[in-house]
């Protein structure tokens, strides 16, 4: 089934000049990039978009790290796009990375792991339309 997700490129990655790296990977993994754009979160936006968090004793952290530097939204296409970019990402966990995936090629830590993406249909939906308006979606 064709899909689109969301993918954000994090600050760690975004510092560490990363960001032509992680969009030839998933470009080269077969995912489309269907819209793209820099930006510089502010502490608003980063606590709406982690609103599912704000009880979490991480939140507050993860917040203060997303706005640190600027992120790179981008939203991916392809068969079942969700669940295969979610197996390029790897876990969350050092621990748990595979070899090969993208946190396990330049993951700092759990928080510091270079990208984000959506893990549900309802997700992504949510989370393309945080970030990209219909029209810039093509």
């Amino acid at each position: 089934m064709l899909q689109q997700t969301l993918c954000l490129i994090k600050p760690d990655a975004t510092q560490r000049n990363l960001i032509g790296k992680i969009i030839s990977y998933l470009e080269n993994a077969g995912l489309k990039i269907k819209a793209i754009k820099k930006l510089q979160l502010t502490q608003a936006q980063a606590e709406k978009f982690y609103l599912e968090h704000q009880d979490k004793p991480f939140f507050a952290s993860l917040v203060g790290f997303m706005i640190s530097a600027p992120i790179v939204a981008i939203v991916l296409e392809g068969e079942n796009a969700i669940a295969h970019y979610r197996e390029l990402m790897g876990a969350t966990n050092p621990e748990q990375r595979e070899a090969g995936t993208i946190r396990a090629l330049y993951a700092i830590s759990n928080q510091e792991n270079s990208v984000h993406g959506s893990d549900s249909e309802t997700s992504a939906k949510r989370e393309i339309d945080y970030f990209f308006s219909k029209e810039e979606i093509c």
